[in-house]
């Protein structure tokens, strides 16, 4: 009984203390002045100095201590004499810049709203030697969901800036129009490719209600205006309507790919089948076989390769936080050095 009654207290102290320290943390928050943002942010990396870093941290670790030492002194004299007037500014300004997007896509693709804002930030920046590289992942969804994003990668191409798509795993159906717009087309060996083919179905409940003496009414204006129902009786008229409807966004979605792709037998590859990406391949549906890692690292060396992220803007509490991570983040790194 005595151990029971020591633990209640011990808890009880540990509660207090998280609830205090809780409390204080969000007086801190409340008080912080922080940069509002009314729609959301744009966060940038430079996978340069992050792949330069890892290089740096796998030659210390195969180092022994005193090898350490001469090494970096050697490095911070080699910085020490980098003069920013020998600096050749006029070049730095005419190098090459990827940028790299990522887009994993859903059903009804809510990740266009932050594609659209990243594009939009690249082409007010981008230079005429500038490129893209959209690493996809998308088993395809709603038609105009997928439709808008397509139309936000054309703006790229519109602007002359060269896009290359990297599907490591999957860009079917939507997922492969989006990638059908680039200018060239890599994937893994076994990323799904293809599916271009549009699918609808619904259940019917009207049997169910009948029988059950539940009347249902519709009502509407236009003979088209509603083909199938999932609880009224469904008509063959509709029913051949619903499937002409199918044919006419089908043969938009093949003529899209056929113009984006013209070199491609539209009629062989169009009909909801997937293949993998060595088949793809051979189909002419990819341009190569690789990964979007490999193809970063090639491009180390001849370009500056930065991704892009669109924040959107989150609750207040998660944005003030993050704030207040983004200005400590230095002295916790220095901290733990």
């Amino acid at each position: 009984m005595e151990y029971i009654l020591s633990y209640g207290l011990f808890l009880a102290k540990m509660i207090t203390i998280m609830m205090t320290i809780t409390i204080m943390l969000m007086m801190i928050i409340n008080f912080i002045p922080y940069k509002k943002s009314l729609s959301g942010r744009l966060k940038f990396t430079n996978l340069g100095d992050h792949y330069r870093q890892i290089k740096n941290e796998m030659i210390l670790s195969s180092m022994t201590p005193e090898e350490r030492k001469r090494w970096q002194k050697k490095r911070k004299k080699k910085l020490f004499w980098i003069s920013p007037r020998t600096d050749n500014t006029d070049k730095k300004e005419e190098n090459a810049v990827l940028y790299i997007l990522d887009f994993k896509g859903t059903m009804d693709a809510p990740e266009v709203n932050s594609l659209r804002e990243e594009i939009s930030a690249i082409l007010i920046v981008a230079k005429n030697n500038d490129q893209v590289l959209l690493r996809l992942e998308s088993g395809g969804g709603l038609v105009h969901s997928y439709g808008l994003a397509a139309s936000q990668l054309q703006r790229l191409r519109h602007k002359g800036i060269f896009l290359t798509v990297a599907v490591d795993k999957m860009a079917a159906s939507g997922g492969y129009m989006m990638a059908s717009v680039a200018n060239h087309i890599m994937a893994t060996p076994f990323a799904v490719i293809g599916s271009i083919g549009v699918v609808a179905q619904l259940p019917n409940f009207y049997r169910f209600l009948k029988r059950h003496e539940i009347d249902i009414e519709l009502h509407t204006a236009g003979e088209y205006k509603r083909t199938l129902t999932f609880l009224g009786e469904n008509t063959e008229k509709g029913r051949q309507k619903f499937r002409e409807d199918l044919s006419t966004t089908h043969q938009l979605f093949k003529n899209f790919i056929h113009e984006m792709r013209p070199h491609l037998d539209i009629d062989h590859v169009a009909t909801g089948e997937h293949w993998f990406g060595t088949h793809a391949l051979k189909k002419g549906l990819i341009d190569t076989i690789g990964t979007s890692d490999d193809f970063i690292l090639q491009k180390l060396d001849e370009c500056e390769c930065i991704t892009v992220h669109y924040i959107s803007r989150s609750s207040r509490w998660r944005e003030k936080f993050f704030h207040i991570y983004h200005r400590i983040k230095p002295l916790l790194l220095y901290l733990l050095k």
